[in-house]
């Protein structure tokens, strides 16, 4: 049975917080330009932020059902996440993998543990959507429409109000809109005034479609790129759900434009993101109108190194 939508509020995230202190680093936010910060979930242990919802769904599971071991469905940094989780309780992980997703995305996961369960990326989007997989009996722990998991991403907008608590503006990432509702719940618990916005590449950007149309809508002119961890081919009415109070808008930006972002975040914090993790830094310096201070999430880094260099050379 699918649980009920409720609203993640600060007491959820504070709980994760502790939940998760010793699992999950607290990572820095650098200075990118004047005005502009970077905040570095690209130095996570899994060098992606995903492990820290995985983290507290897989700590606030019963005993019971941790025991039967757990799934996932993932393009790589979620299966990460969640095998990093299970292999520190001691449980088996499986993972329901977009089989397009990059190699470097699978190796690791399965290093980690994971059993891995090559599907196409539809399947994986049926999968996301019914919360269910033939054959799979484990506890089932969704990568994005989970309250656990949304909550702990919310302990990121605790460290951002912390350590910048003038921020106007704080720019994630939509991929499934887990990340940005976390965020964006813990960003409008503290700061109620700050603008909370997405980024989407333009050849898979249903959320900013959406919002256009006023309902949850498919992205008709999909297209796979090296964006392989945001963008998807539809918004989940559950996550248009989540989404709505917490997230005051969205920018699209170009495949160029997020490579250019990717090129100057290595430049500036000598670090490495992967094209999604460039989406949130592509959307501060293509609309010159955003309020600042402006945080942009560096979501992760998880790219193999070859098609990183082709892209920035």
């Amino acid at each position: 049975m699918i649980p009920p939508i409720r609203p993640i509020e600060l007491a959820d995230i504070e709980a994760a917080r502790g939940r998760i202190a010793g699992t999950v680093l607290r990572t820095p936010l650098v200075q990118f330009a004047d005005g502009i910060y970077l905040k570095l979930e690209n130095l996570q242990p899994t060098n992606a932020y995903k492990i820290r919802g995985a983290s507290n769904a897989v700590a606030n599971l019963s005993d019971a059902d941790r025991a039967k071991g757990v799934w996932t469905i993932s393009a790589g940094n979620a299966g990460q996440g969640v095998a990093y989780a299970a292999r520190s309780y001691g449980v088996p992980c499986t993972v329901v993998a977009v089989e397009t997703a990059p190699q470097t995305k699978l190796d690791r996961m399965r290093a980690l543990g994971a059993t891995i369960v090559p599907v196409s990326y539809e399947r994986a989007w049926v999968a996301a959507e019914s919360h269910e997989f033939p054959g799979l009996d484990a506890t089932f722990i969704h990568p994005f429409d989970n309250h656990d998991f949304i909550a702990g991403h919310g302990t990121m907008g605790l460290e951002i109000i912390e350590d910048l608590p003038d921020v106007r503006t704080v720019i994630c990432a939509i991929g499934g809109g887990g990340l940005i509702t976390g965020v964006g719940s813990a960003i409008k618990a503290k700061k109620p005034d700050a603008k909370v916005l997405g980024a989407e590449p333009e050849t898979a950007a249903p959320y900013a479609l959406s919002l256009r149309e006023g309902a949850p809508s498919k992205f008709e002119a999909w297209q796979a790129s090296f964006v392989d961890g945001a963008g998807g081919k539809s918004v989940i009415e559950r996550m248009w759900r989540r989404m709505q109070p917490v997230v005051d808008g969205s920018i699209t930006v170009t495949l160029d434009q997020t490579v250019e972002a990717m090129r100057l975040i290595a430049e500036k914090s000598r670090t490495i993101a992967e094209g999604a993790g460039g989406l949130s830094l592509a959307a501060a310096l293509h609309d010159q109108s955003l309020k600042g201070p402006i945080v942009c999430v560096v979501s992760g880094g998880n790219i193999d190194l070859a098609k990183f260099a082709e892209l920035v050379a």
